[in-house]
C-alpha cells in the first residue's frame, strides 16, 4: 500500500480550505451553542447568506469584491435577526426547528428556477474570484512544507483562511473572557437566575446569534472562493451537521476546540478514503465485499462510528470539560 499518499493526502485535508471552512462554521456555533446555548441546526443557510451574498453582488450586479464581502456579512447579520426576534424569546428547541427549516428554505430558493438570472438555479454562480486572487503576492506554482503540497491558489486561500480562523478565535476568546461572555454563559446554565438579576437575556441571545451568524457567512465566503463557484446543494443540512459534529468532536465552549475537530475530523475522512481504495488496489479489500464507488459511504460509516464512541467514551470531546457538557446537557 502507497502510505505516503494515504498521509500525504490527509495531511494536505487535515491544513487545507475544507479544514478552514468547517472550523469557521464550527466556531460560529461554539459561540451560539457551546457558550450561549443556542440550538442554531441552520449553519448552512448563514454560510449560504456570505457565500451567495458575494457572489451575486460581483457576478450578477458587476460590484467590486470588497462590497461584495460587506453585502455578505450583512446579509448574514440580517439573516439571524428574522431568525432570532420571533424565536429567542421561546425555548430553544424553537431555534433548532426554525433554523434548519430556514436552511432549507434559503436552499430551495437559490436553486430556484424563477431566479436563475440572479441566483444562478441549479448551476450555481462562478467568476467572481478573480479579484481576491489577483491580489495573491504568490507566484510559484506550487508551496508547502514536508510532504504536504498545495497549489498556488490552494495556498493562497489557505493562508487567508487560516488567518481568518485565527482572527475568529481570538475574537471568541477575548469576548468570552470579558463580561459579555460571562453573561451568555450563564444564561446557558439558568436563564431565569440572569433574568432575574435585570439582564436583558433575549438581548444578549440575538447578539451570540449575529456573532455565530456572521462566523458562518465567513465560512461560506471561503467555502465559495475555494470551489471558485457557488451551488444551492452545498449548502444543505450536511453542511450544518459536519460543523456540529467538528464542535464536538474538538470540544464544545473550547476556543480552539473546532479548530482542532476541524483538522482531526477532515484530514481523517481523506485518510480513510485513500486506505480504503489503496486496500481495494492492492487486494486487500475483495471486490465483492466493497468497489470504488461505496467508498465514499463507507469512510463516513467509519468517521460515524468513532464519533458515536466519544459520545459513549468521552461526551465532551477532546478538549471539552465534562462539567460544562453536565451544564449544558442539563
Amino acid at each position: 500500500m502507497d502510505w505516503g499518499s494515504i498521509f500525504r493526502n490527509g495531511g494536505q485535508a487535515a491544513f487545507g480550505p475544507v479544514a478552514i471552512y468547517t472550523a469557521l462554521a464550527a466556531i460560529g456555533l461554539n459561540i451560539q451553542f457551546g457558550y450561549t446555548g443556542l440550538l442554531n441546526f441552520g449553519q448552512a443557510a448563514f454560510a449560504a447568506a456570505g457565500a451567495y451574498g458575494i457572489a451575486v453582488s460581483v457576478t450578477t450586479y458587476g460590484l467590486s469584491f470588497w462590497t461584495g464581502v460587506a453585502i455578505a456579512l450583512f446579509a448574514s447579520i440580517m439573516l439571524a435577526i428574522v431568525l432570532g426576534v420571533p424565536t429567542l424569546r421561546l425555548r430553544s428547541d424553537y431555534l433548532a426547528i426554525v433554523t434548519i427549516a430556514a436552511a432549507e428554505i434559503v436552499r430551495l430558493i437559490v436553486r430556484s428556477v424563477r431566479y436563475t438570472a440572479t441566483l444562478g438555479g441549479t448551476d450555481g454562480l462562478q467568476g467572481f474570484t478573480g479579484r481576491f486572487y489577483e491580489i495573491s503576492p504568490l507566484h510559484g506554482n506550487e508551496y508547502g512544507f514536508w510532504f504536504i503540497k498545495y497549489s498556488r491558489d490552494d495556498t493562497w486561500i489557505s493562508i487567508v483562511g487560516w488567518l481568518l480562523v485565527a482572527f475568529c478565535c481570538l475574537v471568541t476568546f477575548l469576548l468570552i473572557r470579558s463580561p459579555w461572555g460571562r453573561i451568555v454563559k450563564a444564561i446557558r446554565e439558568d436563564e431565569d437566575a440572569v433574568r432575574s438579576l435585570g439582564k436583558n437575556t433575549y438581548w444578549y441571545k440575538m447578539q451570540s446569534l449575529i456573532l455565530g451568524g456572521v462566523f458562518g457567512a465567513f465560512s461560506g465566503i471561503v467555502f465559495a472562493l475555494s470551489k471558485h463557484s457557488v451551488n444551492p446543494d452545498d449548502y444543505a443540512t450536511k453542511f450544518t451537521f459536519t460543523a456540529l459534529a467538528v464542535l464536538i468532536l474538538g470540544g464544545t465552549a473550547r476556543v480552539i476546540g473546532p479548530v482542532i475537530g476541524a483538522i482531526i475530523f477532515t484530514g481523517a475522512l481523506q485518510a480513510v478514503d485513500v486506505f480504503t481504495r489503496e486496500a481495494i488496489r492492492v487486494g486487500y479489500l475483495p471486490s465483492w465485499l466493497i468497489d470504488d464507488s461505496k467508498v465514499a459511504i463507507v469512510r463516513l460509516i467509519f468517521v460515524g462510528l468513532v464519533i458515536v464512541l466519544l459520545m459513549i467514551f468521552r461526551p465532551q470531546g477532546i478538549l471539552g470539560d465534562r462539567r460544562e457538557a453536565l451544564i449544558r446537557d442539563r
